[in-house]
């Protein structure tokens, strides 16, 4: 892996990235956060706002995957007890200028550890989601089209997109138990979106899983074989292939520590008026109002439109 990421950070830094990218899926971003900024080549930055004001940064050599450092993140409680639907958020975006477009597919990389505690309760906790731009004529509250989840002491990656309604009515009461073709869903027509469920780590029962309580057609999982890891296993390298489609084009590839875990085809992401033009990624712990200090640390970010600059060690897949 230390071969790979030297490699990627030479690429990296002998492109082009001083200005705006013409084309930004051709550019390969890298950052291993080993200085005590964030790089020129990975086109990142700590989005300074209301919410952000929970978390810190901190560019860091005790933990780390490979390199001199990593970056740690933390949030700690700050929502005032009377502000409803507050969130508190330690979040690292990409450059407005170095989006991708909604409609191409890209490689993501990174790596993620969990420092101790790692949050046991159920409550809403995100450590990456990838989004669609919003504009001013957009009228809604939209969910990342992809997200990495922890609920319960538990991993897990959700995909998001327009209200398709069910084939069938399906029980809303119980936890579905989901035939071939079909997807967990958690149906939410009143915003006109709907959450599956498409990964989990091994320690996964049913019952974390009961808000996805009907099944969908609409998207297809593919299991590979392989579960996310569980956020106590140290270092979790990701490497993941995005490529929106609400109008059910849409592809996903999630792979974990060079394992393959799913491939998730279909209806992903959102198509409303007034949405933008480009799909964007942050990282970094993001929770609803909370009591306790959450902390994570992230090493090697990467974005590719070729897979073999992030994949790292796997095989990468053919399509």
């Amino acid at each position: 892996m230390t071969g790979k990421i030297l490699t990627m950070a030479f690429l990296a830094t002998s492109l082009n990235l001083a200005g705006a990218a013409a084309e930004p899926n051709a550019d390969m971003l890298f950052d291993g956060f080993d200085g005590t900024d964030f790089a020129a080549s990975g086109g990142l930055y700590y989005r300074k706002n209301f919410e952000q004001r929970a978390g810190t940064f901190e560019f860091q050599s005790e933990v780390k995957q490979t390199g001199t450092g990593a970056l740690k993140l933390s949030v700690k409680p700050f929502c005032p007890d009377v502000k409803k639907n507050c969130s508190e958020r330690a979040e690292i975006w990409e450059k407005t200028d170095r989006r991708v477009p909604y409609t191409q597919g890209v490689w993501y990389g990174f790596a993620v550890k969990f420092g101790d505690p790692i949050p046991e309760g159920d409550h809403r906790y995100l450590i990456a989601q990838w989004k669609r731009e919003i504009g001013p004529d957009a009228v809604g509250d939209f969910s990342p089209f992809l997200a990495l989840r922890l609920n319960n002491g538990k991993l897990f990656a959700t995909v998001e997109t327009n209200y398709v309604p069910p084939a069938k009515a399906e029980g809303a009461t119980t936890v579905q138990a989901c035939g071939d073709a079909q997807t967990p869903v958690w149906y939410r027509p009143d915003t006109n979106q709907m959450r599956a469920l498409v990964a989990t780590d091994g320690n996964w029962t049913p019952q974390d899983g009961s808000q996805f309580n009907s099944c969908t057609n609409a998207i297809t999982v593919i299991d590979r074989g392989n579960k996310i890891p569980s956020p106590d296993s140290g270092w979790i390298d990701f490497a993941i292939y995005t490529k929106p489609g609400p109008d059910g084009s849409g592809h996903v590839e999630i792979y974990a520590n060079s394992k393959w875990v799913v491939t998730v085809k279909g209806h992903i992401g959102h198509g409303d008026k007034g949405l933008g033009a480009n799909q964007y990624f942050k990282f970094g712990p993001y929770r609803a109002a909370d009591t306790t200090e959450w902390t994570l640390y992230y090493d090697n970010f990467r974005r590719s439109p070729r897979c073999e600059d992030v994949m790292g060690t796997g095989v990468c897949p053919a399509f």
